[in-house]
């Protein structure tokens, strides 16, 4: 009998619950777009399983993934991550280098890249101020400072783990009580909201547009709704502005070039086709 070697390559996401992702809608796009033969599909894994999955990812006829809640942080002992996978405290993505299960995170760079993307000048500003201290905000800190912003404000209603992220990424991170947000506002060339306020379901977020410079770019890692209120008002003020679907699309990139050895392009189709899921 002869081998299945025309087995076509296969990614999946990981997570629990995971079923409303648009990780294959993304997927499926790009391996349309390439004409490549290939698969990516949801696997919803409780954390009791967790730890099997990964280990016999290979086996499951998997080739690589992407990670998601409640499974980020606990997948860094279970693979060989890298410097920003460490730096961030957890992985979404999972990819085979010569038998070695790497892990990766790619928030990194999809939010940097879809900055670049809305706003090519944006690091030209010297304060950044980033609302809140998860997981999300580390990959936001890790990548400005890696573009060489010389002073990031980070604001969390709980100043311990804003300290915490500080200690972690050195001198340029300055943690403030959420209550001095205003009096850093006329300084931040660039303000990125990474908590969950504004998004459908939770409470709006109460930050004032108008005390940022006229130069400033906003970010909102929220993308439901797609146009959040602090975005519809930065924009009501003329200031340039990037939101979460974005940095969704651009985060997709590498790990679709890790598995299938193409690197893809985030189009205004594959925007829209996202747009009009999210929105049903």
């Amino acid at each position: 009998m002869m081998p299945n070697q025309f087995k076509p390559r296969a990614a999946c996401l990981i997570g629990w619950p995971a079923a409303h992702s648009r990780s294959p809608l993304i997927h499926h796009y790009w391996l349309r777009a390439l004409d490549i033969h290939g698969g990516y599909s949801i696997e919803s894994v409780p954390p009791e399983g967790f730890a099997e999955f990964v280990m016999n990812l290979s086996k499951h006829g998997y080739i690589g993934g992407n990670i998601t809640i409640p499974h980020k942080e606990r997948v860094l002992k279970l693979t060989a991550p890298d410097q920003r996978a460490r730096a961030v405290g957890a992985a979404n993505t999972l990819w085979y280098d010569h038998g070695t299960l790497r892990s990766t995170n790619t928030d990194i760079e999809g939010f940097i890249d879809n900055l670049d993307h809305c706003a090519d000048d944006w690091d030209h500003a010297e304060d950044a101020l980033v609302l809140g201290a998860g997981g999300s905000s580390r990959a936001v800190v890790f990548g400005l400072l890696e573009r060489g912003l010389k002073r990031i404000h980070l604001a969390n209603r709980t100043i311990d783990r804003a300290q915490a992220i500080a200690d972690q990424f050195g001198p340029r991170v300055l943690p403030i009580a959420w209550e001095k947000i205003a009096a850093v506002l006329p300084r931040a060339g660039l303000l990125v909201n990474t908590t969950s306020l504004g998004m459908n379901g939770q409470p709006p977020l109460h930050v004032d547009v108008e005390l940022l410079p006229a130069q400033a770019v906003v970010a909102d890692l929220v993308y439901v709704p797609l146009q959040t209120p602090l975005l519809a008002a930065a924009q009501a003020r003329g200031l340039r502005t990037a939101d979460g679907l974005g940095m969704l699309l651009y985060q997709a990139v590498r790990g679709f070039e890790l598995w299938f050895g193409h690197r893809p392009e985030v189009t205004p189709e594959l925007r829209a086709l996202v747009e009009a899921d999210l929105s049903h």
